[in-house]
């Protein structure tokens, strides 16, 4: 998983950093490198069977309940 999220902040970095790409053929796919993040942490929740359904939800309840009033609504 440390590998995929650091492919995912040199693909950042060489889009958005100061560094330049060594290669012009050298475009990983942002979008893929989420994934394949997301894959490895699912895989990581099987293994220790964690229910992410109900994780998540749990997450966002407390996300919402914390956060309800920081932000302005738009709309």
């Amino acid at each position: 998983m440390m590998e995929e999220v650091g492919e995912l902040a040199r693909e950042i970095n060489n889009r958005h950093g100061p560094r330049t790409k060594k290669s012009p053929e050298d475009t990983a796919d942002i979008e893929q490198e989420i994934c394949d993040i997301m894959f490895a942490l699912i895989c990581l929740a099987n293994s220790q069977d964690i229910d992410l359904d109900k994780a998540w939800k749990k997450k966002m309840d407390k996300q919402y309940g914390r956060d309800k009033n920081r932000f302005e609504l738009k709309g």
